[in-house]
């Protein structure tokens, strides 16, 4: 019987609890009441915020966009131009033998031998060359362009037109259309007037 009068006082109490927190609660939080210009103040606000968040998406996207072509562009100039180093170190080797094989006169059998293997195997290095797009400058007759070509002497020519290359001490080679080595070259110069 004591248990069934206890149990009664357990339930008013628990009601009691919950109406009692009920109005606690609507005693504590007090509605604000927003008025139309406190309304519109947190529009521009929102609005505000949402175009800087938009701004930096699109700013972000274009970087990324950006970032993106650079990286691009560097991976093939990355293949493109790998042999650079390569390149300009097996030049004077290809420029020895062929002054060797100029240096190499006579008629006797061992010179043409010497003479034939030199030969074939300038025409390796050409067909290595052209494999690899390595080009040959050779600008005789063409106007000087200081970017491809290194003046070593000035001289006047009768009949040449001035600043062409008239004569070549070493060509110059590109790789891809970037240089590897200037044209070593002699441009006419106009001819000095002596009055």
């Amino acid at each position: 019987m004591s248990t069934d009068q206890e149990l009664p006082e357990s339930q008013t109490t628990e009601a009691e609890i919950v109406s009692e927190s009920t109005e606690s609660s609507h005693t504590e939080i007090e509605e604000h009441e927003y008025t139309v210009e406190e309304l519109k103040q947190e529009l521009e606000a929102t609005k505000q915020k949402a175009h800087e968040a938009w701004d930096k998406a699109v700013r972000t996207q274009a970087e990324m966009e950006n970032l993106k072509r650079r990286t691009q562009k560097d991976v093939e100039d990355a293949h493109k131009f790998a042999l650079t180093n390569f390149g300009k170190a097996l030049l004077p080797v290809f420029d020895s033998v062929v002054l060797g094989l100029q240096a190499a006169t006579g008629e006797s059998e061992e010179v043409k031998k010497f003479r034939e293997g030199s030969e074939l195997t300038i025409k390796q290095f050409e067909a290595l060359f052209a494999k690899f797009n390595i080009l040959a400058v050779d600008p005789i007759g063409q106007p000087f362009n200081a970017e491809q070509h290194q003046a070593m002497l000035m001289q006047e020519v009768e009949g040449a037109e001035p600043n062409t290359v008239i004569n070549v001490f070493q060509k110059g080679y590109t790789l891809n259309g970037r240089l590897l080595r200037p044209a070593m070259v002699v441009v006419a110069k106009a001819p000095e007037n002596n009055s």
